[in-house]
């Protein structure tokens, strides 16, 4: 049974001569949420509006909940949350959320939609006073008031503090867990990994990647090893292998791509090093490498 409630199929989209898009093809199910990358000017944004039904496509097609999402039908089962808002400044939170239940025919209670996002206590407050992390979550609201099948967002975690990040992380594992599908555009690849069970990269126009985090992150031929160690980061550097070697807070962590020979030589030129570790490279270290132009024929 195909429970996908957004399907792409060979999108194609240019301005005047300039390709955005070629050849897309993206599949989204309910209950799932799919984590949207890639550089700037990839192609994220034409791709959403198109998903939206603000463009219309030059080549392929696109179907959103069963429908035609330029319909208004459709657009009734989608809640977006894009970085322009475009809300009425003088309107309090609770005016807003209001105001946007009443564009849905079955919305959820103004109450439960601020319960939600967490921002009962900003009810009372007129939208243009509030932060810049006070705002996403009321947007996160008005995308939520209407009960939607599909939630689009655009950089939802911008602006917000670690504490703020964490309760919207919750608040999108929730809607994921009542069926609702989520695409969500980031570039927080820490993000992506924690919350995603797909991503798609894309880099020029182009889909170059499509999987899990934990998939696409083991097509890098390399491994993430820790340690503690009394070895500068230019020694270690120059150590068979290494991609790349930063230091945190005394932890020597260096992304390698022959394991073995690196731990071997490491341990040769510090036999008191501790706190080794090994493990797989991150989806991070994957899509830098996916995206650099040099190794887009690799890709």
């Amino acid at each position: 049974m195909n429970d996908s409630v957004i399907e792409a199929v060979g999108l194609g989209y240019r301005y005047g001569r300039q390709p955005a898009l070629e050849d897309v093809s993206l599949s989204c199910r309910s209950g799932s949420l799919t984590a949207l990358l890639g550089p700037n000017g990839a192609g994220k944004t034409t791709l959403v509006k198109l998903l939206l039904g603000v463009f219309s496509p030059q080549q392929g097609r696109v179907t959103v909940a069963g429908g035609d999402p330029r319909t208004r039908s459709v657009r009734q089962h989608i809640g977006t949350m894009l970085q322009i808002s475009g809300v009425p400044e003088t309107l309090s939170v609770a005016e807003l959320v209001a105001m946007f239940s009443s564009f849905y025919p079955s919305p959820m209670a103004s109450e439960q939609a601020l319960e939600t996002a967490r921002i009962e206590d900003l009810a009372n407050r007129r939208f243009g006073k509030l932060s810049g992390g006070q705002r996403q979550r009321v947007l996160l609201a008005l995308a939520l008031v209407g009960q939607p099948r599909i939630l689009i967002l655009d950089e939802p975690g911008s602006g917000l503090d670690p504490a703020s990040r964490r309760a919207l992380g919750e608040s999108i594992r929730a809607q994921r867990e009542l069926g609702t599908a989520i695409l969500l555009c980031t570039h927080d690849l820490e993000e992506a990994e924690r919350l995603a069970d797909e991503v798609v990269i894309l880099n020029k126009g182009r889909i170059i990647a499509s999987d899990s985090p934990r998939a696409i992150a083991e097509r890098l031929p390399g491994r993430r090893v820790r340690c503690r160690t009394r070895l500068s980061t230019d020694i270690v550097s120059g150590l068979p292998g290494v991609r790349q070697v930063q230091n945190a807070e005394g932890v020597t962590e260096a992304l390698v791509t022959e394991p073995n020979e690196f731990v071997r030589a490491l341990l040769d030129a510090d036999k008191d090093l501790t706190g080794l570790e090994v493990t797989g490279a991150r989806l991070e270290e994957a899509f830098m490498t996916l995206t650099q132009p040099d190794l887009e024929k690799a890709a």
